[in-house]
């Protein structure tokens, strides 16, 4: 290559990190925003580690045993470590992560409201860590990445996301910005290996993936219903994922018929229709919580339950961690990604149920639903027989399990 050659691949490198083709237009009005925090003197030492996990509480849980080996990895105490994650999950953020520092933020507000992004960078650009980290493979460029750009931390450490066309040009932007990148392995590998693979390529130590567990406060539940009960979450932020309602109002007989007592739970958005909720009100044996209780509640309420069943969501994952014995009804979206749970990850205490078909993993993009109220045929696919022998097994097992 000859001079005049060099001088042209350098200017257009240049020019593509200051000027990328391909970007969406969210990211050019963006980097005005995060720009402005970016470049924002500090007249302060930086010091510590910030973690950046801007994720529902199910992959919060999944990635809380991993935290704790951040201090010895990147030679920090605990308590400079700092987590950056989402509103959601901060009425728990206390007692799960105890022991740190924490700082949530609104991700709906940051991703659509300029005003809100530029207050929040400033924020996170005053943190003024000496290392940002985020070990997320799923994530989302115009946020975590964003913001791990904002930080302009000297050290910053990611793995290698999942990339797409749509997101190519952005990812490929930030992943040249002088970042160590580490490839935590091929989809659909499950996220507690990925976060092991993390933490040895940073250690250079080999880390076995761990079941989830969290601690949390000894308290009774406020729920006024006696034990033994059983709490069956219907719901899911995508109705796709929802094993039919009619399912499990089902199965709550069935387990009254076992004689436990039968709590629903959810979000205000997820209660079922008035029809439904006729049916349940002939039983005092089974109680309405949905909408009625807080997150914190719910903690409790799963605590203190003989038995969890819940669509692949985020309570099914808190309820685990928890030790409660737990039946997870599984789709095929991501299948392996983040349920069902690995060998030597899954705990006695859970089960996964599941109907295998041709067409799993296509990230919920289903072409065999018409109505999109409606469960993902993989999901309504899995049997009553099924769920019911999956509740059996534990139900029958002592409580050392």
């Amino acid at each position: 290559m000859n001079a005049l050659s060099r001088r042209v691949v350098i200017i257009t490198s240049i020019l593509w990190r200051l000027l990328p083709q391909g970007m969406r237009r969210r990211w050019w009005l963006f980097r005005i925003f995060d720009g402005l925090a970016r470049y924002w003197p500090l007249f302060r030492r930086r010091r510590g580690v910030l973690v950046i996990r801007m994720d529902g509480i199910g992959d919060m849980i999944l990635f809380r045993n991993s935290l704790d080996h951040y201090a010895d990895a990147f030679g920090v105490s605990a308590n400079d470590i700092t987590l950056l994650g989402c509103d959601s999950w901060s009425s728990i953020a206390g007692d799960v992560f105890d022991g740190y520092r924490v700082t949530t933020i609104n991700e709906h507000r940051y991703a659509r409201r300029l005003l809100y992004r530029l207050q929040v960078n400033f924020q996170v650009r005053f943190l003024a860590p000496q290392i940002t980290v985020g070990d997320a493979f799923f994530r989302r460029a115009l946020m975590s990445d964003s913001l791990a750009w904002v930080a302009g931390a000297p050290r910053t450490v990611v793995a290698l996301p999942y990339i797409n066309e749509r997101t190519r040009a952005e990812y490929t932007w930030y992943m040249s910005q002088g970042w160590e990148v580490i490839d935590t392995g091929a989809y659909p590998d499950h996220e507690t290996v990925r976060h092991a693979a993390f933490i040895a390529a940073v250690t250079g130590q080999s880390v076995a993936p761990a079941t989830p567990v969290i601690a949390w406060r000894e308290q009774a539940s406020s729920v006024e219903i006696t034990a033994p009960y059983a709490v069956l979450n219907p719901g899911s932020n995508e109705y796709g994922r929802r094993w039919p309602l009619a399912e499990y109002v089902a199965l709550a007989s069935w387990l009254r018929a076992r004689g436990l007592r039968v709590v629903f739970v959810g979000k205000a958005e997820e209660k079922a229709g008035d029809d439904v909720l006729a049916i349940l009100r002939k039983d005092e044996g089974i109680a309405d919580m949905t909408g009625r209780s807080t997150l914190p509640e719910l903690l409790d309420i799963m605590k203190g339950a003989a038995l969890v069943v819940s669509n692949d969501t985020g309570p099914a994952h808190v309820a685990i961690a928890l030790g409660a014995k737990t039946v997870v009804i599984v789709g095929g979206g991501h299948f392996g990604c983040f349920v069902p749970y690995p060998d030597g990850v899954a705990p006695r205490h859970a089960r996964f149920v599941y109907e295998r078909m041709g067409c799993y993993h296509c990230f919920w993009r289903c072409h065999k639903r018409d109505d999109t109220k409606a469960s993902f045929p993989c999901v309504a696919a899995v049997s009553m027989d099924k769920v019911q022998t999956a509740c059996m097994a534990l139900l029958d097992e002592g409580d050392d399990s």
